[in-house]
């Protein structure tokens, strides 16, 4: 169906909602902007969906949520009467739209006489993912669109463990997806009915006081907190999420006592108002808690992005200045420290496991062989970690220790089967309080780990590129570096090229060929005749193409720099592109 036809079909609707009517009665005339909002169906993939908030297939709105619940319902009938029964999780975010985008799944998938437990209050995607396993349910959706900016939302969909679908399982629903033609006629039931019949049921306190309780499980040291926890000063900032109240109640479950929120950030805001960007990765989100910090003469300052999926925090260097760490770095620290811990007190199993992602830092690998302790690299993605974690729970072959990705994503604790910014939060503070009982900083912590395992930097860089023309750009630049990989890099040859798409990785020098047995992805990655690499990826929930760069030096100015010549390198290649 082309997009003209489609925008008459909406607007001859005569259930179309009153406010999307208007909208798209503001946008007649203008063919470029309707083009993009009809031009083809919102993408519901692997991960979900995500997209802009409006009128429009191509938008996030009531229709095209109905129309992913539906899938989703259908799949669920097609597993059986007990699948029914567990029914579904639903959780939401502080986003426009999220309670009602909420509701309306309930409503969808009650129509089907599928079970609907629906938190009474916004909360984070974590918990999300422990509620599933707490009320074993079949399924869990969570309504957010993570760090995006405000005109965002989205729709993410969990599996039975709690895990975010693995591809296998997420391909078929979206097979169920895309079998509905009009979301426009998606049937919903009243939510008084649903009610009544015991197929809707709402949900709070009492999971939210198991998460916590779940939460002291990844404690190793309490003693340790207690001997700093009036001296650990604590700076936090929810970024006008979902983080406020869990990240709180978990830094006092696990004793901590000098605890400041960054008021004009404390409370949900739809808007974010005071940030450019709710991404604890970008720099500029920490502006008032760095100013929080300096008052207060702070040993740590912690921000979660408005799911609370993604932790950033920020430590004071040696020139006084709060320094915001990558997510690589807080990892590594975490992962020293948890398993320094975990062999004092006898508890690093033999069998144990640690997982990061193809773009996550080696120098956790690095860690991690120091301790004995085995490293699995799966594609990016905290999915792909949760079904390494689904797997080694049913096969024994591992314990799960310690997962992470460079975006800010971490996981201690089981209970939990994706990325953690309230375990995250809680854990970096008794990392911090570990190396304060030292008299040390936690930037001081980050230079021994350096000095013991190398100099190890990493960056990205994100290209936008919005619309139809950029999705074309972005499979274009990935196909020329597909077809003519550069032979060097900032004076530097290439040595191998590891193709994920076609599950192919070839070494340039010898020419031999073997296959990767991670699922296929449109990945490519480049190792130089140094050791260092770079990545390239679309990305899987917004216009980007990102480009990863990870180095090793012997130093911290020398790292930076030869980081700094390789992305300039590949980047330049880019621009002629």
């Amino acid at each position: 169906m082309s997009w003209e036809r489609s925008v008459e079909k909406w607007l001859g609707d005569e259930r179309l909602d009153g406010k999307l009517k208007e909208q798209l009665a503001q946008l007649i005339g203008n063919e470029r902007e309707l083009e993009d909002r009809f031009y083809k169906n919102l993408e519901f993939g692997t991960g979900g969906m995500r997209g802009e908030l409006g009128v429009g297939t191509n938008r996030m709105n009531i229709y095209t949520v109905r129309k992913a619940a539906e899938g989703l319902a259908c799949y669920i009938e097609d597993q059986g009467e007990l699948a029914k029964q567990r029914g579904v999780v639903i959780a939401y975010d502080c986003r426009h739209g999220s309670p009602e985008f909420a509701l309306e799944i309930a409503r969808t998938v009650g129509n089907h006489g599928i079970k609907a437990y629906l938190f009474n209050e916004l909360n984070p995607t974590p918990i999300l993912s422990f509620a599933v396993r707490y009320l074993y349910a079949f399924a869990g959706v969570m309504i957010t669109a993570s760090h995006n900016p405000p005109e965002y939302n989205g729709f993410k969909v969990y599996g039975p463990d709690g895990g975010q679908m693995p591809p296998q399982m997420a391909n078929v629903l979206v097979q169920y997806v895309n079998q509905i033609e009009n979301e426009l006629k998606i049937d919903v039931a009243d939510v008084a009915e649903l009610l009544e019949k015991d197929l809707l049921t709402y949900i709070g306190k009492q999971v939210d006081n198991a998460y916590i309780n779940a939460l002291t499980s990844i404690q190793q040291d309490k003693q340790l907190i207690q001997s700093v926890a009036d001296t650990l000063k604590i700076v936090y900032t929810p970024l006008h999420g979902t983080g406020n109240i869990p990240v709180r109640k978990g830094l006092e479950a696990f004793g901590f006592q000098n605890i400041t929120v960054v008021k004009e950030q404390e409370l949900p805001d739809a808007n974010f108002s005071t940030v450019t960007s709710p991404n604890p990765e970008e720099h500029e989100a920490f502006e008032l808690a760095i100013k929080y910090g300096k008052e207060m003469d702070a040993d740590l300052l912690l921000g979660t992005d408005p799911d609370t999926d993604r932790l950033g925090i920020a430590v004071k260097n040696h020139d006084g200045e709060y320094e915001v760490l990558t997510g690589n770095q807080t990892g590594a620290l975490m992962l020293h420290y948890l398993l320094t811990k975990k062999k004092e007190n006898g508890t690093l199993p033999e069998n144990g496991v640690f997982i990061k992602t193809i773009v996550t830092s080696n120098i956790g690998r690095e860690i991690a062989k120091s301790f004995g302790i085995q490293t699995i690299d799966t594609l990016t993605g905290f999915k792909f970690i949760g079904e390494k974690m689904k797997e080694f729970e049913e096969t024994k072959e591992h314990t799960f220790l310690f997962g992470y990705e460079e975006s800010y994503g971490y996981l201690i604790g089981d209970f939990v089967r994706d990325k953690d910014a309230v375990q995250s939060a809680v854990f970096a503070a008794e990392v911090a309080a570990y190396y304060k009982a030292q008299g040390k900083s936690l930037y001081d912590g980050l230079l021994e780990i350096f000095d013991r395992y190398g100099y190890y930097k990493e960056s990205l860089y994100s290209l936008t590129l919005k619309g139809k023309k950029g999705t074309e750009k972005i499979s274009a630049i990935l196909n020329a570096f597909r077809k003519n990989p550069p032979a060097q890099i900032a004076g530097l040859n290439v040595i191998k090229v590891e193709d994920y798409l076609f599950s192919e990785s070839r070494n340039l020098q010898t020419m031999e060929v073997k296959e990767i047995t991670l699922p296929q992805s449109n990945v490519l990655k480049f190792t130089l005749e140094d050791g260092s690499w770079f990545c390239i990826r679309p990305s899987g929930t917004e216009p980007k193409a990102k480009f990863y760069f990870g180095v090793k030096g012997s130093s911290l100015n020398e790292s930076q720099c030869l980081n700094q010549q390789i992305s300039e390198a590949v980047l330049q290649l880019v621009e002629k592109m």
